[in-house]
């Protein structure tokens, strides 16, 4: 499926640009594009007054372009909640299943679905579930890859992108589980971590979209 506008705010949004400038680099590997494709939506994004574009820089999230991203993110996340708790899917199924439901929530609804699920703070991936029509910003942090070898790590959020989850399920590696990081291969090698359980080597790209709390 092509990503389509509100899948580019939600992932400028997710790799910090509320805040930060995120180059295109950045998304192309996100959404799997064209980098040709994103400089296209890029270019509508402005046009649009969503985003603003500095050359050699990147784009951030413009004042209308986060109420946007928030409202999206809102719905999405309260769905992907749902899915986890009530139907029993995993936190690598729920994405494209909440990607359909999202379009078609009202505000009611999402209020509703909020009520439902105990006002919940967080998705299954760890990002922050915004309240009704409030900016969403998600707590700063760090990847995987920003720390040496030795720190303890708690895995605190992960960017929703299936392919990821997909690679993370199958590796077993979950949210909120701690580690100490054990090795750092270079050029851009695999980042092996530890605990008493487990090992796991970590592919840089799948590192730097984990986001961690130092312990």
């Amino acid at each position: 499926m092509t990503p389509n506008r509100e899948d580019y705010l939600k992932l400028i949004f997710e790799l910090g640009g509320d805040e930060n400038k995120i180059n295109n680099k950045q998304i192309v590997s996100g959404l799997d594009v064209s980098a040709a494709s994103v400089s296209e939506m890029i270019s509508k994004l402005v046009k649009e007054k969503l985003v603003e574009h500095s050359p050699y820089q990147g784009v951030q999230l413009t004042e209308l372009g986060l109420k946007k991203a928030s409202t999206l993110i809102r719905k999405h996340r309260l769905w992907e909640v749902f899915l986890v708790e009530h139907l029993n899917y995993s936190w690598n199924e729920v994405h494209d299943e909440a990607e359909v439901l999202e379009h078609v929530t009202s505000q009611t609804l999402a209020n509703r679905l909020s009520a439902y699920l105990n006002q919940p703070k967080f998705c299954p991936h760890g990002g922050v579930i915004p309240g009704d029509d409030q900016p969403v910003h998600e707590e700063k942090r760090q990847t995987l890859i920003d720390y040496p070898i030795g720190t303890k790590i708690r895995i605190a959020r992960v960017l929703d992108e299936k392919e990821l989850l997909d690679y993370l399920v199958a590796i077993d590696l979950q949210i909120h589980e701690e580690y100490t990081i054990d090795e750092i291969a270079a050029y851009e090698g695999p980042i092996s971590i530890s605990n008493n359980k487990k090992e796991l080597a970590i592919s840089y790209k799948a590192a730097s979209t984990i986001f961690v709390d130092r312990l």
